[in-house]
């Protein structure tokens, strides 16, 4: 129950509920889908009456924190783009600036009930003639179009 905790004593403070089961997705835009009849679309008796998205897709972290590095090394984390819908879907990565020093590599093609992963290199560069005390900040949002969304990865990294 919301109202009262494990002991059966009243809650002190309200429960907060995590985005997914708020129905809302965080870093995330939605598309105008065109229906297209030619798509993998899941016909079956169950699904014919559901509202919900047959096709999404989850971040696996949703943000990337690469911490303090060391300028002119490369770096890379792993991100799973998880197809959590019944249909398969596509989708493509908008590749940063190369002034950020970020790359993302990936294997294109469609995402049926599994999961892709998604390297993202950085190497890390100071751009700029100005002093900054040292540390300079990258910081940039990764666009991921898909067929119902754009998902946007946040990058942040800090380079001595």
């Amino acid at each position: 129950s919301l109202l009262v905790n494990a002991a059966g004593q009243p809650r002190k403070e309200k429960v907060k509920l995590p985005s997914s089961l708020q129905g809302i997705k965080p870093n995330s835009i939605p598309n105008k889908k065109i229906e297209d009849p030619v798509a993998g679309k899941v016909n079956t008796s169950s699904l014919a009456t559901t509202r919900q998205n047959l096709s999404a897709f989850h971040l696996i972290p949703p943000r990337v924190m690469f911490g303090v590095l060391k300028e002119g090394c490369t770096y890379a984390a792993t991100v799973i783009l998880k197809n959590v819908g019944v249909n398969f879907s596509r989708f493509r990565v908008k590749q940063p600036p190369p002034h950020t020093g970020l790359r993302v590599m990936y294997t294109p093609g469609p995402v049926a009930g599994l999961h892709v992963e998604l390297e993202i290199e950085i190497f890390a560069m100071v751009i700029g003639g100005k002093d900054t005390g040292g540390l300079e900040e990258v910081s940039h949002d990764i666009e991921i179009l898909t067929e119902t969304e754009t998902l946007l990865l946040p990058v942040r990294a800090n380079i001595l």
